[in-house]
């Protein structure tokens, strides 16, 4: 499913939880219950408005009520869609922080000026959060994807918005 730029999924509906239009959440949000932050929600392909009427934690996870869904054939009709948010409702970061889809694109070159290529996705892995790039086509090293701690400082030396460019501490034929 593709969502455009200015939108971001932030969760999943599952299934439905008793007959009063009530719904399962999954939700990819750092905190749990983080998903409720935000609000309206935007469904399916259409991104269609719902706005959360109730919520609650039951067993290990969530349900909610949204507004118009009153029914349990109305709360499966919205079944496996994905919750999605206008980028705009995230709140404004502080300085050096950063959202990994704002630097997913960016070029990473090295304090050499060696440009490794572009951050295609970024990821845990337990130890720290590590940044997949696409090496340039015609890498010297013959590189097709390069994989970088993202370590503030040690590895990391700069992130510029503007320019949308990432400097590293980083050789290039690793």
């Amino acid at each position: 499913m593709s969502h455009s730029s200015d939108t971001l999924v932030v969760g999943n509906i599952g299934a439905p939880y008793g007959v009063k239009g009530w719904v399962k959440i999954t939700t990819f949000t750092h905190e749990q219950d983080g998903v409720f932050t935000y609000t309206p929600w935007l469904l399916g392909q259409e991104n269609k408005e719902y706005v959360v009427d109730q919520w609650r934690t039951h067993n290990k996870g969530l349900v909610a009520k949204l507004v118009g869904v009153e029914t349990r054939d109305d709360a499966e009709s919205i079944k496996n869609l994905d919750i999605s948010i206008k980028a705009q409702q995230l709140p404004q970061l502080a300085g050096d922080d950063f959202y990994w889809r704002e630097l997913v694109g960016m070029q990473v070159v090295t304090e050499k000026g060696y440009s490794l290529g572009v951050v295609k996705e970024l990821f845990e892995t337990g130890a720290n959060d590590v940044m997949l790039i696409k090496a340039n086509l015609n890498d010297a090293f013959g590189q097709k994807e390069r994989m970088v701690p993202y370590l503030l400082d040690q590895v990391v030396k700069q992130v510029d918005r503007e320019a949308k460019t990432i400097t590293v501490d980083w050789d290039p034929a690793f």
